[in-house]
């Protein structure tokens, strides 16, 4: 049999990073093994399943590359064959009408709590025969009340669970629709799914859903239940440990190669390596090598991994990339150097796109305002000569290239008896309107000859205006 792994969102909210990171691992082990993935839509909760959540979850499939052989499978289309096998339950008794109502059912709880019992439902209608008028009852499992259940986790190890502290649970609800433990096994059975990969906070259900296997006679996949990720704090990751929906990441600039680079280290490594590409993933990973405990998450690390994988990607996904940072800011970036430049010149000191696009915006717009505290400790009074030699020596310069715009600098300052610096970054202040930006050579290169002219010009008038004591 083909090995086969699924992924099996909920449509009830964004696809956050943690089920990224499930489907990345099962996408992982399906690639490894040359096996197949399947993705499967869980939409049986009509109440809260929504379009926004479907498309949400396939659009972050699509952004993220984790692409699937199979599916997107949708649980609402499958109703009649949920219905097909609980009447099958019923009739060969593995299953049994419930009749309580939601009053008897709380009074129940409210004395097993009483007594100190953890509430469950004690199986009063197991052996009921006749209807109650005016009820649509439920269908329940009838569940082992002796022996165990052993589940040999691929991450955790062997995991034993008493029958006898699990209860009747309830398959088929009142409306004819399946609930979870159900509809799941019957999934992954016709889809023929040999391993169940999924967060540790599904491994209390496995036992009723192995249950549920054996009762029906079908062949039970291999389980491994990976770790929570905790925010830094240690807490349960919220939105408050910063963008959770993994299409967030996309707005804000980082790559999907390296999300899935630091994805892929929460909670599984392969030596000291931290930097891995696509196929290095595929050929390394294994689910056995899994850690069980909970991985943190870390914005500065993941910041780290996508700088370290903008340095290395492609100049031209990187540039249709950054085109659309630039046009989410409002930037036409026909009014400026070519983008690959940009990115060559930007890409050793920006950790996302947004950031590469929010510090270079000065290339394409105009300098309406220099930052204060720069102009106040960079144009003063004493650069005014050496600025105004440069700036006429840069007018003559043909070709406008960085290594001219360098010598140029290192000329002025030697004729005017101070060092590179003292120039440079009197120059950088008047054409970026800050005191950071890449080398200054490559700066004003791609500022470009007119528009760094002009911006010296107004830095010039500037340091008049300080000088005539009308200005600050």
């Amino acid at each position: 049999m083909t090995l086969k792994t699924r992924f099996a969102p909920s449509p009830t909210g964004d696809l956050h990073i943690g089920s990224v990171r499930t489907a990345l691992f099962c996408w992982l082990y399906a690639r490894r093994f040359g096996g197949q993935f399947v993705l499967r839509v869980e939409d049986t909760d009509r109440e809260r399943s929504t379009q926004e959540s479907i498309d949400a979850i396939l659009n972050g499939m699509a952004w993220v590359g984790l692409d699937y052989d199979e599916g997107p499978y949708f649980q609402s289309e499958r109703f009649p064959r949920y219905r097909e096998v609980a009447a099958n339950m019923l009739a060969d008794g593995s299953a049994y009408h419930c009749y309580c109502t939601p009053e008897e059912l709380e009074a129940m709880r409210a004395e097993q709590i009483a007594r100190g019992e953890n509430p469950r439902y004690d199986g009063r209608c197991r052996e009921r025969r006749e209807p109650r008028d005016g009820i649509e009852p439920v269908v329940r499992f009838k569940n082992p009340r002796e022996g165990v259940v052993i589940v040999d986790d691929m991450v955790r190890g062997p995991v034993e669970f008493d029958n006898s502290g699990l209860d009747d649970l309830i398959i088929m609800r009142a409306d004819g629709t399946p609930t979870y433990h159900f509809s799941v096994v019957i999934d992954d059975s016709d889809s023929e799914i040999t391993h169940v990969i999924r967060g540790d906070d599904h491994l209390n259900n496995t036992p009723r859903q192995i249950n549920i296997i054996e009762a029906l006679g079908l062949t039970r996949p291999q389980y491994a239940h990976v770790p929570m990720i905790l925010g830094e704090d240690g807490s349960r990751l919220s939105k408050r440990h910063g963008a959770v929906n993994v299409l967030e990441y996309r707005e804000q600039g980082y790559l999907a190669d390296a999300l899935l680079n630091y994805l892929v280290r929460l909670g599984w490594s392969h030596g000291d390596q931290e930097i891995f590409s696509r196929d290095e993933m595929i050929r390394l990973f294994d689910i056995e090598d899994v850690n069980p405990s909970a991985a943190r998450f870390s914005p500065e690390k993941l910041a780290w991994i996508n700088q370290q994988h903008i340095m290395a990607a492609d100049i031209d996904i990187l540039s249709e990339q950054l085109a659309v940072q630039y046009k989410r800011m409002g930037i036409d970036t026909q009014q400026g150097p070519p983008l690959k430049a940009v990115i060559d010149a930007f890409r050793e000191r920006a950790t996302t796109l947004e950031e590469m696009a929010e510090s270079s915006w000065y290339l394409f717009d105009d300098v309406t305002e220099i930052d204060a505290k720069a102009s106040k400790k960079h144009l003063r009074p004493a650069v005014k000569e050496p600025l105004l030699a440069l700036r006429n020596h840069l007018a003559e310069q043909d070709p406008w290239e960085a290594s001219a715009i360098h010598a140029a600098i290192d000329a002025v300052a030697a004729d005017c008896e101070i060092n590179f610096g003292k120039l440079g970054q009197p120059l950088r202040v008047a054409v970026t309107g800050g005191s950071v930006s890449p080398p200054i050579d490559i700066t004003v290169e791609l500022v470009g000859k007119d528009r760094s002219l002009e911006r010296i010009d107004r830095a010039l008038a500037y340091i008049d205006k300080r000088i005539s004591g009308s200005g600050s």
